[in-house]
């Protein structure tokens, strides 16, 4: 049976959201093809009709969760988004979380095209940060408390009081600043 052009871009589209959220949750050494289009309701053969590669896929997966965090950027202010970003439910909500936090270190190893993707990014957050007047090294010095402040609590038990208190200190140090 012969599919649309645009069912194909919606199937393309669902797997780009499907693995952004899969590979936040589980890196990306801990989702495979076959069950990453199971659980966009699709069957594995039919991957390689839309990506070359994993890899591909991985780029454009960033780029699609930079992009959802950006309109969540724009949506708040300041104080709000370091609110929101060093809370419990973000923190434990990882495969819609920040690509930054739950990808850096997984990104850091990978090809040039996710490097390059990740980059993008992060570029796109910083202007939107900036926006407001804010400088760039102010924007880059916040974002890396907020991404490192995460990353150790969630690296941390998540029943283990030093998780909360991570994200306690940090968020009433970076509002009283």
């Amino acid at each position: 049976m012969k599919v649309s052009k645009q069912q194909v871009q919606e199937n393309r589209a669902r797997i780009v959201e499907t693995a952004s959220e899969l590979f936040r949750a589980r890196g990306y050494d801990g989702v495979g093809i076959a069950d990453l289009m199971s659980a966009a309701g699709l069957t594995h053969g039919g991957f390689y009709k839309h990506f070359r590669s994993k890899a591909d896929l991985m780029a454009e997966a960033m780029t699609c969760g930079f992009s959802q965090a950006a309109a969540q950027v724009a949506a708040a202010d300041r104080s709000d988004f370091v609110k929101n970003y060093l809370s419990r439910q973000h923190r434990d909500g990882m495969a819609q979380g920040c690509m930054m936090a739950a990808l850096g270190a997984d990104s850091a190893r990978q090809s040039d095209e996710v490097k390059s993707a990740f980059a993008a990014g992060l570029e796109r957050q910083i202007a939107a940060l900036t926006a407001d007047g804010s400088s760039r090294a102010e924007i880059i010095n916040m974002i890396a408390q907020l991404v490192g402040s995460m990353v150790l609590s969630r690296a941390c038990p998540d029943d283990d009081p030093l998780s909360d208190e991570i994200l306690d200190v940090c968020r009433l140090r970076m509002l009283k600043s």
